[in-house]
């Protein structure tokens, strides 16, 4: 099985819909997706920035997205302790978060003050890996502890093509279920990782025994689609300017 986690394009954030840079990026991405065989299923975010980033590609294959609550962006505001911004729960220091062992921790983050400070993180972030692992057991992988394993219906006939699902939605969001697959922080992934607008992730399951099956990154942040259609790497989201080739 294969995910590929679709991040949108350039925001603006007031109006939850593309720039006239976002939809470039959109059209360009839809180039890119629409020469890609065996999609089994297109998801979506509910937020407007997402749906409209979908569109594109959707309408040049001729498919329809589900979209699910729970793939919203993840904005569950706090208080940053050391610039005072009331903004989402990222973007913190790192004279402050590196500081702090658990944040390295896939559980012991759950019990910092400052994700404790917002009652709504943590069932937020529950709701997120309860979802992913009820899409996933749609397609035949139930979460093991740490990794998943295969039923009947995620054994696919000699010859028949792996499930491919192409999931639409948020830098944070996307920190979030890279961190419930993964089995690490979400905190690392948040402040050390970069998604780009329209960037592309990948990943796929590793089945090498029988039953097993553990999702490994192919790719993450994959922006080719817009150097080789001359659309310059945004940096939204980004505190330095992104790498033009």
């Amino acid at each position: 099985m294969k995910i590929i986690f679709i991040r949108h394009g350039t925001p603006d954030y007031e109006l939850d819909a593309l720039t006239e840079k976002g939809v470039r990026e959109a059209k360009l991405l839809a180039n890119r997706v629409a020469k890609w065989e065996n999609i089994t299923q297109f998801y979506c975010s509910p937020l407007g920035r997402a749906r409209q980033t979908a569109s594109y590609s959707l309408e040049k294959t001729g498919r329809e997205a589900i979209t699910y609550d729970w793939m919203r962006e993840f904005t569950y505001f706090i208080d940053d302790p050391v610039t005072g911004r009331y903004g989402v729960p990222w973007d913190l220091m790192p004279s402050y978060w590196t500081k702090i062992p658990e944040m390295y921790d896939r559980n012991a983050w759950q019990t910092t003050d400052i994700y404790l400070s917002n009652e709504a993180i943590l069932p937020a972030y529950r709701e997120i890996c309860e979802g992913l692992d009820k899409l996933l057991s749609s397609y035949g992988y139930e979460r093991h502890e740490n990794y998943y394993v295969t039923s009947s219906a995620g054994k696919k006939p000699e010859g028949e093509p792996e499930d491919v699902i192409v999931i639409f939605c948020h830098l944070g969001v996307t920190c979030m279920m890279l961190s419930h697959l993964l089995g690490i922080s979400p905190v690392p992934l948040l402040h050390n990782f970069f998604l780009a607008t329209t960037s592309v992730t990948v990943l796929g399951t590793e089945e090498r025994m029988a039953d097993d099956a553990i999702f490994r990154v192919q790719v993450m942040g994959d922006t080719s689609h817009l150097l080789l259609g001359g659309e310059p790497v945004s940096k939204a989201g980004y505190f330095t300017e992104p790498f033009q080739g």
